[in-house]
């Protein structure tokens, strides 16, 4: 645990630590939804770095025991949703104000990504199919949507066939190409992009962190 893992200034511990507490901040924000009664993800960032760095030092046993818990609480929680309690609106700490039905995705994502973090035996190609066709579908409006990339470019799966642009692209802007769970690494920040090729040849794009 504390080896370190695939993010900077973090041990396994750390990762795990986080995993633990988001589940927590997903349970309160799913009591909030479900209730109607506000509450928060974390107190502030701040208060959930300081929560990450007091827990990573734990034994292997109480960190894994921490996760379990967590998330069986947070499992728990999404089952007791009644149907008209995922459109209401909550707040997540960084300021989103989305509709609760988005809140077991994000979850999951957390659990997937940092999984790969954890730097064992999981691989972003071990990631299910199914959250890498939401997963590139969702970044890519994200992309877009908040002209994050300073360079347009097309997107191809070989895998899937699928096309995504990020940005106006043109007829003459780059094609990146590579299966989807590559393309999906290297937009999350898991790749550098060595498995993936361009057309016209040159480097990547740089992009922004999302996880």
């Amino acid at each position: 645990m504390a080896g370190p893992s695939l993010l900077p200034g973090w041990t396994r511990g750390h990762v795990l630590t986080h995993l633990a507490r988001n589940a927590e901040g997903g349970t309160r924000l799913l009591g909030w939804a479900r209730t109607g009664v506000p509450s928060y993800e974390y107190e502030s960032l701040a208060a959930r770095a300081a929560a990450i760095d007091a827990g990573a030092n734990r034994p292997a046993a109480t960190l894994i025991q921490d996760v379990r818990q967590t998330s069986d609480a947070f499992a728990a929680a999404a089952a007791e949703m009644p149907s008209e309690a995922w459109q209401r609106i909550v707040r997540y700490t960084a300021g989103q104000e989305p509709r609760a039905d988005v809140i077991v995705p994000s979850r999951l994502a957390e659990v997937l990504i940092h999984h790969v973090d954890l730097d064992l035996s999981y691989r972003p190609q071990d990631w299910p199919a199914w959250f890498t066709d939401d997963s590139l579908s969702l970044t890519v409006v994200s992309l877009t949507a908040g002209g994050k990339v300073a360079l347009p470019v097309r997107v191809v799966c070989t895998d899937t066939d699928k096309v995504f642009a990020i940005g106006a692209v043109g007829p003459d802007s780059p094609v990146i190409s590579g299966p989807q769970s590559e393309l999906m690494a290297w937009l999350f920040g898991r790749s550098d992009g060595s498995q993936l090729s361009r057309v016209p040849s040159g480097p990547l794009p740089e992009i922004p962190s999302i996880y």
